[in-house]
């Protein structure tokens, strides 16, 4: 005999199960994981990374969407040729796995890398972008880690490769605990910045996180900025996600995105690092369906589209994007979300 709920007892969603599936596209194996049902999300990790960073919040996000998220080519168990592995290529993928997969239109969330990816996605197929989320986003300033370009300097592959080795290994990891037990900005990532260590396991891993990450950074910083294009976003529903203490990509960028992106919301998690998503999941899931549940999907024609290629005015240099700004209204705008978020 069936049992009675019990009064006033909320009765659970059955949580939807994550698959794992792969799928061959311009002779490449993509491997992506897929769950639940209704309108579609992409979700886009970033460098180094894999799919399995967004399992925090996938099933609670696929009790109201089909959430995809891929391995990115040369990342997690997706092939890793020696091929593009520029922003524009990405973008290009995941146009062709949502098309083997019968999606015409999504809503993206990326994170880091995959935010560029997301914006560039964006760029170039605007008619099948719905809304974007974009998480510490890469793409919106030239600042990013020390490390980072360090790591895409000549020889990097050698030291990459050191990391693997037993003897490098283990002081390596405890300086990155040291980093949290000191409570550094890093440190709040350390468990992060292992797991990409140890997501690098051989040569040829490292050559495609190498020519990745030389794609988008070099000695001086980032190479590759949407500023220039951000008042395209005008129209689309925009999210930006952003730790307090990232110390990847500084907050700094969220309000230079902010600024430049009309009608977007921002949310700064206080205290923390560059993966809200980890260090605060069912923050983020509220957040992020708050937004989709109350925006209006993107809806683009080519003439909209090149009739505000025409009449947009786009940033000459992107470097003064923040400089142009009267300093009062940009302190009180950090001040209002950083109020916001506590």
């Amino acid at each position: 005999m069936p049992s009675k709920s019990t009064p006033g007892r909320r009765r659970l969603r059955a949580v939807p199960q994550i698959e794992l599936r792969s799928q061959i596209v311009h002779g490449y194996r993509r491997v992506y994981r897929i769950a639940g049902q209704g309108p579609p999300l992409l979700l886009i990790h970033g460098i180094g990374d894999s799919s399995t960073t967004w399992l925090p919040v996938m099933s609670a996000l696929a009790r109201k969407h089909l959430v995809i998220a891929p391995d990115l080519l040369g990342h997690g168990e997706s092939d890793k040729p020696r091929a593009d592995y520029s922003v524009a290529a990405y973008a290009n993928g995941m146009r062709d796995l949502l098309g083997s997969l019968g999606i015409d239109q999504v809503s993206l969330v990326g994170h880091s890398l995959g935010g560029g990816v997301a914006m560039q996605f964006a760029y170039q197929f605007p008619d099948k972008t719905e809304r974007l989320a974009l998480v510490s986003t890469g793409g919106v300033g030239r600042g990013v880690n020390p490390v980072l370009r360090a790591v895409s300097m000549p020889g990097a592959d050698l030291a990459l490769a050191a990391l693997r080795i037993p003897g490098v290994r283990w002081p390596a990891s405890a300086l990155v605990k040291t980093l949290a037990v000191l409570d550094t900005g890093l440190g709040r990532d350390a468990p992060d910045l292992l797991r990409l260590v140890d997501a690098l396991p051989d040569a040829t891993a490292r050559s495609a996180f190498i020519r990745t990450l030389r794609a988008v950074v070099d000695w001086r910083g980032q190479v590759v900025t949407m500023l220039d294009r951000c008042y395209l976003a005008r129209g689309m529903p925009t999210l930006l996600v952003w730790g307090s203490h990232d110390r990847i990509l500084p907050v700094g960028h969220a309000y230079r995105a902010h600024t430049a992106m009309p009608g977007s919301r921002l949310e700064v998690f206080r205290g923390v690092g560059h993966f809200p998503f980890h260090a605060e999941p069912e923050r983020f899931v509220s957040v992020l369906e708050d937004f989709l549940a109350t925006t209006k999907p993107a809806s683009w024609s080519q003439e909209q589209w090149r009739e505000l290629v025409r009449s947009g005015r786009p940033v000459a240099d992107p470097r003064q994007l923040v400089a142009d700004l009267a300093p009062p209204p940009y302190r009180e705008l950090k001040a209002a979300s950083e109020r916001s978020a506590t």
